[in-house]
């Protein structure tokens, strides 16, 4: 963000806590850069001015399908970032403010992320995103009546000067499939195509990504042409995406683990935040390595919520185990590999049978079922994680999102909170998957060894974390 105009530094150097508000202007600029500064009088209630920096863009509303730009401004007090923003709509000449829940009939916004406003908790990026998802569920703007027969409140989502995308000829209240796959090579290959022969899409975008290892493939896609798949190059191509499954990996040689993962972590940098600005409602897939850990940076880099950030994990693995389970061992219940996607994972089973239509839950650790899930990871031994089966466990993930199906994953999630995890980590977990993301199964109590297992990638995890640059 741009903050070396005169006017904007004169402003800015009254500010209470400058370099505090500074960094945090450059951190919307890195998710939000439409949103742009200049400066401004504030006339507060009580009619006194006030000379203040105020933010000024559209922000990305999906509504029916298709996605709107709508014009806000926050103007940001003098003790910014500790107070919260005065946010407001922007309407053009020919828009009208619909009053309601978070919106008054001055179009001033109202949002619980302002009312419980605690920095560094809460953060403008946050916000932002919480009044995406305000707004396309009432949208605050209509289109102004041009005749007697118009309806004064038609919705924005009509009002065709502020369409960026439309679908196509499509009927505006059905949902799109789209799924956008970043990052080539053999991973990025095969989830494409077991994306297309498993799911039902409407556009598939497959973009290569030219500072990752992965980088390959989409040539040959170029080459033969395949039904409703799109080659690209630019991010924008992926905006309005349901999925978003990322393989990119940065991964060189001949350096150190940790160097390797941080090249990771550089590459996220350029990629996520455009990704969640273009596609605020998408599921966001990581496949990139380590998994987990990649997981947990794309959440902290994209600002989504951890409902709608997950890794492959432990997928695959899990969906070997329950059919070794159910064909080899003749036990019929859903099971999962759980934790660390490393030596350190552990199986877990459920409740209930593979035909029950109840939801599952995990069984607690018992001496009667342990004997029973070791001799089925046995079996699972040097089976190893192909980049086809990787990518037909993607797919897999895929198309629960896409039907919502509401099939029990194993997914790499925010495990805080989760069997008395207190720490903010990744791990893999049964999740419920739909279209609105991941629901984890209730924790239980696992066995000595299980839960050692867990406790120790919960450190190592942790550790990791705290060397990485964010």
């Amino acid at each position: 963000m741009d903050l070396s105009s005169g006017n904007l530094q004169r402003i800015l150097s009254k500010y209470k806590f400058h370099d505090v508000a500074v960094e945090e202007l450059q951190k919307i600029h890195r998710i939000y850069p439409g949103m742009k500064p200049s400066t401004g009088t504030y006339t507060f209630s009580d009619s006194t001015q006030k000379d203040l920096l105020r933010l000024v863009g559209n922000i990305p509303v999906q509504y029916d399908g298709r996605s709107y730009n709508f014009p806000i401004q926050l103007w940001l007090i003098d003790s910014f970032p500790f107070t919260p923003p005065i946010c407001l709509l922007r309407p053009t000449n020919n828009m009208v403010v619909r009053e309601g829940k978070h919106v008054d009939a001055k179009g001033r916004i109202h949002l619980p992320g302002l009312r419980n406003w605690d920095h560094p908790k809460s953060s403008v990026v946050a916000l932002l995103t919480e009044m995406i998802a305000k707004f396309e569920e009432d949208p605050p703007l209509s289109s102004k009546s041009t005749g007697e027969n118009k309806d004064p409140h038609e919705l924005l989502a009509f009002v065709s000067n502020l369409q960026i995308n439309d679908g196509g000829s499509r009927h505006h209240n059905q949902q799109i499939n789209k799924v956008s796959v970043i990052g080539g090579g053999d991973l990025g290959m095969a989830s494409v195509m077991s994306i297309l022969a498993k799911c039902k899409v409407d556009k598939l975008v497959f973009i290569d990504v030219a500072d990752s290892s992965t980088k390959g493939g989409s040539t040959d896609l170029e080459i033969f042409t395949l039904p409703n798949v799109e080659i690209s190059r630019d991010f924008s191509a992926s905006a309005g995406s349901t999925v978003i499954v990322l393989t990119a990996n940065a991964w060189s040689s001949e350096q150190s683990y940790l160097s390797l993962v941080q090249m990771n972590v550089d590459l996220y940098r350029g990629i996520i935040p455009n990704l969640a600005r273009l596609s605020p409602n998408a599921v966001m897939l990581i496949a990139s390595q380590p998994v987990d850990i990649m997981t947990h940076v794309a959440w902290r880099q994209s600002s989504l919520p951890p409902t709608r950030v997950i890794g492959a994990g432990c997928n695959l693995d899990s969906e070997r185990l329950i059919h070794i389970l159910d064909i080899n061992l003749n036990t019929h219940k859903p099971a999962w590999v759980i934790g660390e996607l490393s030596d350190n994972k552990v199986a877990v089973m459920s409740n209930t049978r593979l035909s029950s239509s109840v939801q599952p839950e995990i069984a607690p650790g018992s001496s009667s079922t342990k004997p029973l899930l070791d001799r089925a990871f046995e079996l699972m031994k040097n089976r190893g994680q192909r980049s086809w089966s990787v990518g037909l466990s993607i797919a897999d993930i895929t198309n629960s999102v896409l039907t919502n199906a509401m099939k029990t994953h194993s997914v790499s999630t925010l495990a805080q909170g989760w069997g008395g995890i207190g720490a903010e980590v990744f791990l893999s977990l049964p999740c419920i998957m739909g279209s609105n993301g991941s629901t984890r199964l209730a924790g239980v109590s696992l066995g000595k060894e299980e839960d050692e297992k867990l406790r120790s990638s919960v450190t190592s995890l942790s550790n990791l974390m705290s060397q990485l640059r964010m």
